[in-house]
């Protein structure tokens, strides 16, 4: 991941809009996806919090923003309350 990606993905933790619920998936570039119902930050890294435990029990995971490869959203929300994440209508 480059480092302008890297700080794209922090950017979108940091500055989640209240508007929109802080849970989805986490798509790793290991090809693994990590649910998530809330979540922390710390300079590079990101502390996931799930709803239910993984497989080992698991229900926090710490992800360095570079090993993110995709952002999930599995809630219905219209395309204009990402406006508030710095995405903008291409006409």
């Amino acid at each position: 991941m480059s480092s302008n990606s890297m700080k794209d993905m922090r950017r979108i933790f940091a500055e989640w809009p209240v508007s929109i619920p802080k849970a989805g998936l986490v798509v790793t570039i290991f090809g693994e996806s990590i649910p998530f119902s809330s979540f922390m930050l710390s300079g590079d890294l990101l502390l996931l919090e799930r709803k239910t435990p993984d497989a080992l029990g698991a229900r926090r995971v710490l992800i360095c923003f570079d090993a993110i490869h995709a952002i999930k959203i599995l809630e219905s929300i219209e395309m204009a309350r990402f406006t508030a994440m710095g995405f903008q209508s291409v006409s």
